[in-house]
């Protein structure tokens, strides 16, 4: 289990919501920094009120 925040836990999530690659670039989400992943999961995992 990945730290709650961590490049890791983004990658969990991210692959929970079913995104596996960039969805423009088309390159593994593994590859990116930590501050990609974040933007990713908030336009695409993150539910805001």
């Amino acid at each position: 289990m990945a730290h709650f925040g961590s490049k890791g836990w983004l990658v969990a999530e991210l692959k929970k919501a079913g995104i596996a690659r960039h969805p423009v670039r088309r390159k593994k989400i593994e590859t990116y920094k930590a501050t990609e992943l974040y933007g990713l999961y908030r336009k695409y995992v993150q539910k805001t009120c």
